[in-house]
C-alpha cells in the first residue's frame, strides 16, 4: 500500500520468489505466479468493493495503526486492501485459509463479503474458514 521504486519492487519479487522456492516449496507440486500478472484478482476485488460498505472497513483495527503510524489520513489502498485479500482468497474458492491473530478480522470480512455476495446472486463462493498459526 506505499509507493515503492520500481527497481525495489521488481528485486523484492525477485528476493521473495527464491525464499519461496529455499523454504522448500516445490514447483514441480504447486503453482508459483505472480499475482500481479492476474488482472482477475484486481477484478475481482472491484465487484467486492462496491459490496463493501467504507464505516466496515473503517472499523478495522489495521486501518487505524497503519494510519496513525504514516502520520496522515491514510490512502485508498491501504483502506481498501482487506478487499483486496477478500478477492485474493474467493478467487480461489478456497474454503480453509492459514491466517495469524492479526488477520482474523480480515478474513472475517472476507466471510461477510462471501456471504453477501451469495445472498444477492446465489451460491457462488464457499465461506472460508480459519486455520489459525500457532507460534
Amino acid at each position: 500500500t506505499m509507493p515503492k521504486e520500481p527497481a525495489v519492487l521488481r528485486q523484492n519479487i525477485l528476493d521473495t520468489t527464491a525464499a519461496i522456492l529455499a523454504c522448500g516449496i516445490d514447483p514441480n507440486k504447486c503453482f508459483l505466479f505472480r499475482q500481479s500478472l492476474v488482472p482477475e484478482h484486481a477484478e475481482l476485488a472491484w465487484i467486492l468493493g462496491c459490496l463493501t460498505n467504507v464505516p466496515r472497513l473503517l472499523r478495522l483495527p489495521q486501518w487505524k495503526m497503519k494510519r496513525a503510524s504514516q502520520n496522515s489520513e491514510g490512502t485508498v489502498g491501504l483502506l481498501t486492501y482487506p478487499v483486496l485479500q477478500a478477492a485474493d482468497i474467493l478467487l480461489y474458492k478456497s474454503t480453509r485459509v492459514p491466517v495469524g491473530e492479526d488477520q482474523v478480522l480480515h478474513l472475517e470480512l472476507a466471510q461477510d463479503i462471501a456471504q453477501h455476495f451469495n445472498k444477492k446472486y446465489g451460491e457462488f463462493f464457499p465461506v472460508p474458514k480459519a486455520i489459525l498459526s500457532k507460534l
